[in-house]
């Protein structure tokens, strides 16, 4: 089947049938991300990788080399530690607010001293957890055997990159008159995000979250009833106020600044500046308007000296006083002098309103905890635990696609104009506790939305990235090498946030699906899918609107991205048992608009090996051609020999997929791995 290159092969394996395995041979050298075309950026959060290589016929009798690769990441650790500490410090700083809230009535007294008690237990907790994850020094996989151990729930179950690298001589040209000799497919394996150690008994997140409301609602008699989105806009409101607090008081100090050098012009484009920010408190509004009112006089009695006046009128009716008498009794001081007090009360306003409004917020969270402990924790707790697993993969998934996208300028330009399509494919049935696993995860994926990024210049050696925020929004910093930072569009140098479009799909693919779909309820599947295919939608239209006209036009011309968002919604509709068109047609979709794809099932090692060699072979035959009379070959032959049977090694000490010959006879005929691969139980 072709010439084995010296030196790449250590074995070639044979199928079932004695014939050659289509010349898989593994590579002696895995010590880089892509093989020889390495990027160094990307190894320093990439660890063991596992590499693969193969050599596949084309239609035309011409051949393609494949480099399969697998590689862990130490972002799995790094990031829940990050996220941790935050809570951490969140925490704490809520808790002292509540003691900060002063005398209270004794009922509320009480309700108080109750909260806390609770709240530092969970602290506590949560600092107990963070010891723990950091003797886990440059630990970078945690095993599915680990899934419920208590002390690593906040870590993402077997996240890996999974990369093929296609050496072809069909590539297209993509637009820049250069032909491509490879091309890089990406996936993200991980274990759907969810709280295996809480357990699935009285179901996930969704579920859990809507129960909680409903309860609420129903006992608001007790207390005032805030919902959800007033509270997270009462939390926006109060940190919009926190960040502008420091900014009026910097340009207050600016506007004495030039008081004190007598310019007025500077003393006029001071004030312009403090006089945008925020005059909607009425106290705050008032001590603005005195200064305004005081900076007028102050440069209309100024002109009047330099004009020579003696005896024209000011706007409040007195005589205003000579020249000679104006710079005897005004020196250039008094601009300062009038000003700092007024400036003074400027900030003892402004303090003020930060002060109420941090404690009116404070008391509605006290409302909040009081009556819904230990409820209210457990469930934030339980979505802490799910939102780290799920943000440990999106920032290991960011940072790959934007290392390899480095040199593409209509990426750059939609990841500052547009935001980064995230499309995640959920295998899990809706069937006992992968319920409870789906709703997890839904909540998880969702939440990804309160997450930008920014890519920010590296100053020392340390280039892992840096997570700032609270539980409302955050932040992941980015680092780059200068020489790397310098080449990015003005927008992302200048620190402008990046946004993320976090969709999940998911069809259930095993037997417990099959019982699902004859005698349970799949509503959730297909109310999660309907959901997410419209923020799809939405993401296009921005899309579509933001990019530049010529480069929708090309775009347009290569891909029909308008067909297959109507064939996925067909397919949506459609309500088909096991309808695995869907993923196919999303992961199309999610490529062909740049984006991130995520491949998750309950422990990213059986059913996700199966679809990802299925996804990695769909694109060997569509995108390159790939002979038709070796599709299941090839496909045989990644799944035994390939990278992801090597998953299933490093997770369970065993070179077998968890599937007997029951549960595959349920399973779509694509996703059966061959015979001689399978034979043990799940784990």
């Amino acid at each position: 089947m072709g010439e084995i290159e010296d030196g790449d092969t250590d074995h070639i394996t044979t199928d079932v049938q004695g014939q050659k395995c289509a010349l898989a041979y593994e590579c002696t050298a895995p010590e880089s991300v892509s093989g020889k075309d390495n990027l160094p950026l990307l190894n320093a959060v990439l660890k063991n990788p596992v590499c693969k290589l193969y050599r596949f016929p084309t239609s035309d009798n011409k051949w393609m080399r494949i480099r399969e690769q697998m590689s862990e990441s130490i972002l799995s650790f790094h990031i829940p530690k990050e996220l941790i500490s935050l809570h951490i410090k969140e925490d704490l700083c809520r808790n002292q607010e509540l003691k900060d809230l002063g005398d209270l009535s004794p009922h509320w007294d009480n309700l108080r001293k109750n909260v806390l008690t609770h709240c530092d237990q969970m602290v506590t907790m949560y600092q107990d957890i963070l010891t723990e994850l950091s003797k886990e020094t440059g630990s970078s996989f945690k095993s599915s055997s680990s899934k419920g151990e208590k002390s690593l729930e906040f870590v993402p179950i077997n996240l890996h990159l999974q990369r093929m690298q296609v050496h072809s001589p069909h590539l297209k040209d993509l637009g820049s008159g250069v032909p491509r000799i490879d091309a890089l497919y990406d996936v993200i394996t991980v274990g759907a995000p969810a709280a295996h150690f809480q357990g699935f008994k009285n179901g996930g997140l969704r579920k859990l979250l809507h129960r909680f409301e409903t309860e609420r609602r129903n006992t608001g008699y007790q207390f005032i009833y805030y919902s959800p989105e007033n509270t997270a806009k009462a939390k926006e409101v109060l940190s919009n106020i926190n960040q502008l607090q420091p900014l009026i008081a910097t340009h207050a100090d600016l506007l004495l600044n030039s008081a004190s050098q007598h310019s007025a012009d500077s003393l006029k484009s001071s004030l312009k500046l403090l006089s945008e920010k925020d005059r909607v408190w009425a106290n705050v509004g008032k001590s603005l308007n005195c200064i305004i009112a005081t900076v007028d006089k102050l440069i209309e009695r100024d002109s009047h000296k330099e004009e020579g006046t003696g005896g024209s009128r000011s706007n409040d009716g007195d005589t205003a006083p000579s020249l000679e008498e104006s710079i005897a009794s005004h020196p250039k001081e008094d601009w300062y002098g009038q000003l700092h007090p007024l400036i003074l009360t400027l900030k003892e306003c402004m303090g003020e309103v930060v002060s109420r409004a941090k404690q009116s917020l404070t008391f509605v969270l006290l409302q909040e905890l009081a009556y819904s402990l230990p409820q209210c924790l457990m469930l934030t707790l339980r979505r802490d635990i799910v939102f780290s697993q799920a943000l440990a993969g999106l920032v290991c998934g960011f940072i790959i696609k934007l290392h390899t996208s480095l040199h593409d300028p209509h990426f750059l330009q939609q990841l500052h104009t547009v935001g980064l399509l995230v499309q995640y494919e959920g295998l899990l049935s809706t069937y006992s506790d992968e319920i409870g696993m789906l709703e997890d995860m839904a909540v998880g994926i969702s939440d990804l939305r309160k997450v930008a990024f920014k890519i920010t210049e590296a100053k020392s050696s340390d280039d892992l990235p840096v997570l700032t925020g609270r539980r409302e929004h955050y932040v992941v910093e980015v680092k780059l090498p200068a020489t790397v930072f310098e080449s990015l569009p003005l927008q992302i140098k200048e620190g402008q946030l990046l946004h993320v479009y976090p969709v999940l799909f998911n069809v259930g693919i095993n037997e417990q699906q099959t019982l699902a779909e004859r005698f349970g309820d799949v509503s959730l599947q297909e109310s999660i899918n309907q959901e997410n295919f419209e923020l799809v939608q939405e993401y296009y239209s921005i899309f579509m609107e933001k990019m530049p006209p010529d480069y929708i036009s090309h775009f347009q011309e290569q891909n029909d991205l308008k067909g297959l968002l109507d064939n996925l919604h067909q397919n949506i509709q459609a309500k088909k048992r096991k309808n695995v068109e869907i993923m196919w047609l999303a992961a199309t979709i999610c490529r062909k608009l740049n984006g991130i794809r995520f491949t998750c099932c309950k422990s990213a090692k059986d059913r996700t090996s199966m679809s990802v060699t299925l996804e990695q072979c769909s694109i060997l035959r569509d995108e390159h051609q790939l002979h038709k009379d070796f599709f299941i070959r090839a496909l045989d032959c990644m799944r035994r020999e390939g990278c992801r049977i090597e998953n299933v090694l490093k997770n369970i000490k065993c070179r077998r997929y968890a599937f007997n010959m029951l549960q595959l006879m349920a399973f779509p005929k694509c996703y059966r791995p061959p015979e001689g691969t399978y034979g043990k139980a799940d784990t």
